[in-house]
């Protein structure tokens, strides 16, 4: 079997993953809090987590992984995102979920084994508050239920930070109550115009950590082989979840390895609000296909800062239009269907080391080249071919295979654009430039890519063509 090699943040080494059981890989990532657009920094984790679920579900066999990505529906953003717009927090939550769920299947993100939503877990919460509470390490106190960092020796394991960093780092509240500025609440008090839910300790709502550890206990147990997130959840959010599930739990040692994705930059500067640079996956839509979006996130090392820039854009965009020409020659082959997994050796050789997603990207390209090589032979280019359509599978472009074949319905789109490209040509030789220019000013909009050459014009489809726009190049 494939040998998988990750570098787990907790020993800040890379480590040969070997799962609790092999018949049962666990995997759980952070997922969205739902008040708002998804921005690219949401997107990165989903992307990048989801091709370890397509590793592991190709190591492990699809039907012995299990991965939970949980949806935060409870939570102090929301209720204040409700108040704003004046309209009920579900309504909030509804929407808004549906646009991150829409955006990510638009990125190609497969969709979790498990996507629970932190309001379907309130009793699980409960009782898991209940049992800090009776093994000495919660503590109550004017309706809140705090944990007590004290109590737990190994706190600041996972992100090795100081106690004055910590304190820093989480922007702790100082609050009469607290025993201790660095004790986390696990439930406040609501009022009677915020949600909230009947305990033992009156009315109110879960504190964000013990969401985690309560929906990652009821769907994968205890302990669990991976615990995946962004590089900003370390700290407070993931050293607070190794807490209180490790507390709970007697014997547990919660998450086994631990994935944390780099941040995102734009333009060489964090992306954030009051720099004007922050960019939500609807709005980039507009102008980039979700294939580009995926690509320009997985060109870069998981690990490593993404700085998102126009000119990485224009490379990834290159490549998934190199990647659909190559994809029409593999399908132009007509290769028969029924081959034995194809899914390149080196592509899954370049994942299992620490998902390096660049490695693995170059590698499939190296196949799309290949199919495109003039020169190689009819059966280099049949023999290329499984690999190249399983390695997109494997990096998440399957969605290619079906948008490849631009013509629709008996309209053959290559013959429409020869056809304007040779009245292009009549236009210029009779010197009717307006015309000329209009041809390939519409050519250009509907997504066709013309390159005037000495032997007369190429041109190439762009993954935003759009054949509807030919119709008005025609007219």
């Amino acid at each position: 079997m494939t040998e998988i090699r990750l570098h787990n943040s907790m020993s800040r080494q890379k480590e040969a993953f070997a799962p609790i059981d092999p018949a049962n890989v666990r995997i759980y990532a952070c997922g969205p809090t739902v008040y708002d657009r998804a921005h690219i920094g949401n997107a990165r984790p989903a992307v990048v987590f989801d091709v370890l679920f397509r590793l592991l579900r190709h190591v492990f066999g699809p039907d012995h992984v299990t991965y939970v990505r949980n949806i935060t529906d409870v939570e102090d953003k929301i209720i204040a995102r409700a108040e704003e717009r004046g309209v009920p927090i579900d309504q909030i939550t509804a929407e808004t979920t549906e646009w991150y769920l829409e955006d990510m299947g638009a990125l190609g993100v497969m969709s979790p084994t498990h996507q629970p939503r932190a309001t379907e877990h309130i009793e699980g919460m409960v009782t898991m508050i209940s049992r800090l509470i009776e093994r000495g390490f919660a503590y109550e106190a004017e309706g809140h239920v705090l944990f007590e960092v004290a109590k737990f020796e190994d706190y600041g394991k996972l992100s090795g930070r100081s106690t004055d960093d910590m304190i820093a780092g989480a922007r702790v509240e100082v609050a009469p109550y607290k025993r201790d500025p660095m004790d986390f609440v696990l439930w406040k008090p609501s009022s009677d115009d915020q949600p909230g839910w009947e305990s033992p300790w009156g009315k109110g709502r879960p504190g964000w950590h013990i969401e985690c550890s309560a929906m990652s206990e009821a769907l994968l147990g205890a302990d669990f082989d991976i615990h995946a997130g962004g590089a900003d959840l370390q700290f407070p959010h993931h050293e607070n979840e190794i807490a209180q599930s490790v507390c709970a739990c007697e014997g547990s040692s919660f998450a086994r390895v631990w994935l944390h994705n780099g941040m995102i930059r734009v333009g060489g500067q964090k992306m954030a609000k009051s720099l004007g640079n922050f960019t939500t996956v609807h709005d980039l839509r507009e102008t980039t296909p979700g294939e580009v979006i995926r690509l320009v996130i997985l060109m870069t090392h998981y690990r490593a800062p993404l700085d998102w820039t126009d000119s990485r854009v224009e490379e990834a965009t290159a490549l998934i239009t190199r990647w659909r020409r190559a994809l029409d020659v593999a399908e132009a082959l007509d290769a028969d269907d029924d081959y034995a997994d194809g899914t390149p050796a080196e592509m899954v050789g370049a994942l299992s080391d620490d998902l390096n997603t660049s490695l693995a990207v170059r590698a499939l390209d190296k196949l799309a080249g290949t199919l495109l090589n003039d020169h190689a032979s009819e059966a280099e280019k049949t023999a290329a071919t499984p690999a190249f359509v399983d390695g997109l599978d494997l990096l998440g472009f399957s969605a290619l295979e079906c948008m490849s074949a631009v013509a629709g319905d008996g309209d053959d789109v290559g013959a429409r654009i020869d056809a304007l490209l040779t009245e292009r040509l009549v236009a210029r030789q009779s010197k009717d430039f307006a015309r000329a220019d209009a041809i390939r000013d519409g050519l250009t909009a509907a997504g066709v890519m013309v390159k005037d050459a000495a032997g007369g014009a190429e041109w190439e489809l762009t993954p935003t063509f759009d054949a509807a726009k030919l119709a008005e190049v025609e007219a």
